[in-house]
């Protein structure tokens, strides 16, 4: 019967508990919603507070590079050799959430919020939503 040696023993386990502490998002290609627990404060005091369950885009979208066409080498004096093409994780669309505030005493408020709506690979650039 064959055996296998102690350092091949935890070199599996190690390997076992990595991929399944990965969790099944990790797997996941492409851009996707996640949710992420968001505390929203009324002011820097915290004087009124609460909870909510938001979404956000996460993921990871197609890109490559690869040497420029003679017809972009000329138009840019040679200084653009490489062309790259790419896109990123973005939110595509949001919705508006009412979150329930807890104030000081039994004082409640209300206050607007955005969260992610759909995803999508799209376009990268600097965005303020």
């Amino acid at each position: 019967m064959l055996m296998a040696s102690p350092q091949t023993l935890v070199l599996c386990l190690l390997v076992l508990a990595v991929t399944e502490a990965c969790g099944q998002e990790a797997v996941i290609p492409g851009c996707h919603l996640h949710p992420f627990n968001v505390t929203v404060r009324s002011d820097r005091q915290g004087t009124c507070q609460g909870s909510h369950m938001a979404q956000a885009c996460v993921g990871h979208c197609e890109s490559s590079a690869f040497p420029s066409r003679y017809s972009v080498l000329v138009a840019s004096g040679y200084r653009h050799n490489i062309t790259s093409v790419s896109q990123c994780c973005t939110i595509s669309g949001l919705k508006k959430v009412r979150v329930q505030l807890q104030c000081v005493g039994s004082r409640r408020e209300e206050l607007d919020i955005f969260t992610a709506r759909a995803c999508q690979c799209d376009m990268c650039r600097l965005s303020r939503y």
